[in-house]
Formats: C-alpha cells, sequence, structure tokens
C-alpha cells in the first residue's frame, strides 16, 4: 500500500466540492489526459468516471468506481485499467482547524499489481500520488483565496 498525506490550507468543504466534481480530475491525477465521461450522479456509490490516462502515445482507458461516499469526509474508489488490473484508492479530508489533512491511500486489489505490490511499486505510486495531492492542493487554495477576494466585505459605515 502507498500512503500519502498533505495539509490542503483550504476547507474540507471546500476540497469536497472538487472531489465531487469528476470532469475536474484531469486537472489534478497525475496521469490522466483526458476525462472521457462522468456519471451525473458522481461521487454518490456506484458512480462511474471514465478517463484516459498515461503519458504520450501510450495510454488505456481506466473506470473508476465510486465505492464509498461519505461527502465532505471520505471518498473510496475502485480504479480498474486492464489488463493491469484493480486498485482500492481511499481519500480522506480530517479538519484541521480552518483547513485539511487530506491523506491517500492506495491499494491493488486484482491484476498483475497484487503480485508486483511492495517496496519499489509502492514507492513509485506514492511519488505519483505525491504529485497528485500536490496539484489538488494548489487548485483547491486557488479556489479558496479567489472565492476570499470575491466575497463581499462585512465592513460598517460610521
Amino acid at each position: 500500500m502507498a500512503r500519502n498525506c498533505r495539509l490542503i490550507l483550504s476547507s474540507p468543504s471546500e476540497v469536497w466540492r472538487l472531489l465531487s466534481d469528476g470532469h475536474r480530475y484531469g486537472e489534478w491525477v497525475t496521469g490522466t489526459q483526458q476525462v472521457l465521461a462522468a456519471d451525473p450522479h458522481w461521487p454518490e456509490v456506484g458512480a462511474r468516471l471514465k478517463v484516459r490516462v498515461g503519458a504520450g502515445a501510450l495510454n488505456l482507458d481506466d473506470t473508476c468506481v465510486v465505492r464509498i461516499c461519505e461527502p465532505h469526509h471520505r471518498l473510496e474508489l475502485e480504479a480498474k485499467a486492464d489488463p493491469f488490473g484493480a486498485a482500492r484508492i481511499a481519500m480522506n479530508l480530517i479538519p484541521w482547524g480552518e483547513n485539511t489533512f487530506f491523506t491517500l491511500d492506495w491499494h491493488p486489489l486484482r491484476g498483475p499489481g497484487t503480485r508486483m505490490h511492495g517496496l519499489p511499486v509502492d514507492y513509485l505510486v506514492a511519488v505519483r500520488n505525491g504529485m497528485m495531492l500536490t496539484k489538488l492542493a494548489r487548485i483547491a487554495v486557488r479556489e479558496h483565496d479567489g472565492a476570499a477576494r470575491e466575497a463581499p466585505s462585512n465592513t460598517r459605515g460610521g
């Protein structure tokens, strides 16, 4: 299993807003070339997200299925990328003051990944997932800062 943690300087509701928009996964999920389709009821349990992943001309289509959804707290996906098998991707959003302590756990479920599971593979996945969390944090902070600038001030005149 590969586990990554990151403090995101945005509230859990702001981070959840990004997770709950399937069409935005290509912005922050490392290796995603294109979001092909997102079920309209994403991220409810059973909803699917179809993406094209890869680098350059080497790509394949992947389907993520929501297995657990606890809005603003927890989202668990099963990512299926045949012929490579499937993996569990668990995301937890923990309130940390006004911010979010975000954990991401990845674990192979089926296919060759289960046989190659261990230090080298987990290390590579952890590096990829670390890049992903950096992107997610940047987007969340940028949108948080943008919303703060757009909010009307609560000053009172004399």
